[in-house]
């Protein structure tokens, strides 16, 4: 296979971008590993092949800025975008503060489709691919994560219908629905402080606490995930720690069924006292 170039976002060490910046080029294609900090990256710079850039999800400027070293850099074709920058947020719905809650979707959300339509002229020229990494949590009403697969919910439509759009382009577009993966994206959310009169208080301790599931190791994910787009996958693929439950058990379980799963993952809720 010939040399592709490939732009990820979201490249800090110990995350799913910077696993699969270093699976891509392991392969020797050439990538462009992407941060708001690139010294969060640090140990991607002696690489071969991997250029590290600043780039904001949040700031057009920032991805103008990109969309410009990219086009000199690769002779005006980008042959993968992976949009892979997000954050989570954990946070009872009743005491989500609406700006906060604004910021999730600016990344999650917006931030996805600022930098697909800033890179589209470029990937478009190289018939190319479109990975973005969104969740199956987008499919799952995990209590105390609203806004989190809110926005995930959001970002998996978004890039279902770019899946359609871009087709007669030449463009494939990949949704990844990924499971859970051994990143740090747990500690790097903010920390979950509730107001003392929220409802919630009796359960405080157990909000903020990280939910344990059965973590696929990032490498191995990551090397399932470059298969998939470099095999020419298109449309939602499921990856990741307990993606087979992702994918059908919403489809397959009644809801009460379904409210047990939730109930007993539900960070404490279960211990709320009865009104």
């Amino acid at each position: 296979m010939a040399p592709k170039t490939v732009l990820i976002t979201g490249c800090s060490t110990g995350g799913i971008g910077h696993a699969l910046v270093l699976e891509f080029q392991r392969r020797g294609h050439t990538v462009f590993a992407t941060a708001r900090s690139p010294s969060k990256m640090a140990d991607l710079k002696e690489l071969p092949n991997v250029h590290l850039m600043a780039l904001d999800v949040v700031s057009q400027v920032s991805v103008d800025a990109a969309v410009k070293q990219v086009e000199v850099k690769s002779g005006g074709k980008l042959d993968v975008l992976v949009n892979n920058a997000g954050v989570l947020f954990v946070m009872p719905a009743l005491d989500v503060d609406i700006e906060e809650a604004r910021a999730v979707f600016e990344t999650n959300y917006w931030g996805v489709l600022r930098v697909v339509q800033a890179f589209a002229p470029l990937v478009i020229a190289a018939k190319g691919s479109i990975l973005n990494v969104g969740s199956g949590a987008g499919d799952l009403p995990l209590p105390f994560q609203s806004m989190y697969n809110a926005s995930k919910a959001a970002q998996n439509m978004l890039s279902e219908v770019l899946r359609l759009e871009l087709r007669p382009l030449g463009v494939k577009v990949i949704t990844l629905m990924a499971g859970n993966v051994a990143t740090n994206i747990a500690a790097n959310a903010p920390p979950v402080e509730i107001p003392q009169s929220s409802v919630y208080d009796p359960v405080r301790s157990e909000i903020g606490k990280e939910m344990k599931y059965s973590d696929q190791p990032a490498a191995s994910f990551a090397k399932q995930v470059v298969d998939d787009v470099l095999g020419g996958s298109q449309g939602k693929v499921y990856r990741g720690g307990n993606s087979f439950i992702m994918k059908w058990l919403p489809s397959v379980l009644p809801e009460w069924a379904m409210d047990y799963l939730m109930l007993e993952n539900g960070r404490g809720l279960k211990k709320m006292p009865k009104q």
